[in-house]
C-alpha cells in the first residue's frame, strides 16, 4: 500500500488533478466519522476526487487499500461508504477498461479480497438498508461479479418490488 507520506501521491492524478490533497483526506478516515451522506467530509471530496461520475484515476487505486484499511481497523463503525466506494471504484475501472497503474495493482486487489469477510463481519440482523447493499456490491466487485456490484449500486430500494415483480413475469 503507498504511504500516505510517499511523494508518489503529487504525480498520480484525480478528477481535479493533482492527487497530493487524497493522505489528508485518508487520515481522516482513522477517526470513523460519522455521516450520514456521502455529501459530508471526507466522503465528499472522496468520492467526487475518486470516483467522478463513473470516471476513476490513479489515485483511485492507490486509495481504494486506505479505504479498506480504515475498514478493516474497526468495521463495527463502518457506514455504508466503506463498502460502497470500493466497489464503484472496481465496477468504474471495469466497465472504462482502466488499467490499474503496476506499481498500485497488488495493493489494490489484495485490499479488495478483503471485504467478503469485512462485510459478514458488520452483517447482522436489522442492519440498515444502505450499508447491506453497499457490503452485498463490495463482496460482488472484489469476486469479479461486476454486473451484480453494478445493479446493486444503482438499484434504489423503492424499486425492488417493481424488479422482482419484472424478474418473476419473464
Amino acid at each position: 500500500m503507498l504511504s500516505l507520506e510517499n511523494p508518489k501521491w503529487n504525480e498520480l492524478s484525480h478528477a481535479y488533478g493533482n492527487a497530493s490533497d487524497i493522505p489528508a483526506l485518508l487520515r481522516q478516515l482513522a477517526n470513523f466519522p460519522v455521516e450520514t451522506s456521502s455529501n459530508e467530509e471526507p466522503w465528499f471530496t472522496l468520492w467526487s476526487s475518486l470516483c467522478h461520475q463513473g470516471d476513476v484515476y490513479s489515485a483511485s487505486f492507490a486509495a481504494i487499500p486506505h479505504v479498506i484499511a480504515a475498514l478493516a481497523s474497526n468495521p463495527q463503525a463502518a457506514s455504508f461508504n466503506y463498502f460502497m466506494l470500493p466497489a464503484s471504484v472496481e465496477v468504474a475501472r471495469v466497465q472504462t477498461g482502466f488499467t490499474v497503474p503496476p506499481d498500485l495493482e497488488l495493493a489494490y486487489f489484495e485490499s479488495l479480497k478483503q471485504l467478503p469477510t469485512l462485510a459478514a463481519t458488520v452483517a447482522k440482523p436489522g442492519w440498515e438498508e444502505p450499508l447491506s447493499t453497499s457490503a452485498l456490491a463490495a463482496i460482488a466487485a472484489a469476486t469479479g461479479k461486476h454486473k451484480i456490484a453494478e445493479l446493486l449500486l444503482f438499484l434504489e430500494p423503492d424499486l425492488i418490488p417493481e424488479v422482482i415483480e419484472w424478474v418473476q413475469s419473464r
